[in-house]
C-alpha cells in the first residue's frame, strides 16, 4: 500500500492552501504558515526539556503549541477573516507568565546573549524562530488582510521566550551571558 504523505503534488514546487488553491511553496503565505509550523517545532523541543523543571511553563508551551497550529490553520486559509480559538485572554496568559517570571530577574544593563544553560539556549531558538514568524506574518500582512490577534499574540510568544531564557539562567544559578563590545 502506498503511503498517504507523498502525493507527488508538490514535485514542481506548488502546494495547495487550505481552500485547494495551488500555489508556489514560496508564496509569502507559505513562508509565515511555515515559520509558525517551524517555530511550533522549536516549542516542542523546549517542552521536552521544561516538563519536569517547570510544569506551569509547560504546560503553557502545550497550550501554545495549540494556539500556533490554529494560526497556523487561519493563515493557510486565504478566505479566513479571523483565527479561532487564539484570543486576548491568551495573551494576557503569556503576558502573566512574563510578569511572574520578570519578578525574579535582575535588571540587565547590558545585552544579553543567548545561552548560559541548553534549556535557556532552547528558549532563544524559540525567541528567534517567534521573530522570524512574525516578520513573514507581516509581509503577509501586507497582501492579505491578517487578524491583528495573531501578530499580538506571536509578539507576545518573543517576549516570553526571552524572559524564559534569562529566568532559567537565573533560577539555576547559571551565568548570563553578555555582550562585550
Amino acid at each position: 500500500m502506498k503511503a498517504p504523505v507523498y502525493t507527488m503534488t508538490g514535485d514542481q514546487g506548488t502546494t495547495s492552501l487550505a481552500s485547494g488553491t495551488r500555489v508556489l511553496k514560496c508564496d509569502v503565505r507559505i513562508e509565515a504558515y511555515g515559520s509558525v509550523d517551524e517555530l511550533n517545532s522549536q516549542i516542542g523541543v523546549l517542552a521536552v526539556e521544561t516538563c519536569q523543571a517547570y510544569p506551569e511553563i509547560y504546560d503553557l508551551l502545550i497550550k501554545t503549541q495549540n494556539k500556533l497550529f490554529n494560526i497556523g490553520a487561519y493563515l493557510a486559509n486565504e478566505a479566513a477573516a479571523e483565527v479561532n480559538g487564539v484570543g486576548d485572554e491568551d495573551i494576557k496568559a503569556i503576558e502573566e507568565m512574563i510578569d511572574k517570571m520578570y519578578e525574579k530577574l535582575p535588571r540587565a544593563f547590558r545585552f544579553v546573549l543567548p545561552g548560559g544553560s541548553r534549556y535557556s539556549a532552547l528558549a532563544d531558538v524559540c525567541r528567534t524562530t517567534a521573530r522570524r514568524a512574525e516578520r513573514r506574518i507581516i509581509a503577509l500582512a501586507q497582501e492579505s488582510a491578517v487578524d491583528a490577534v495573531v501578530l499580538r499574540y506571536v509578539n507576545r510568544l518573543s517576549d516570553f521566550f526571552f524572559v524564559l531564557s534569562r529566568y532559567n539562567n537565573v533560577v539555576t544559578g547559571t551565568d548570563e551571558v553578555f555582550w562585550e563590545k
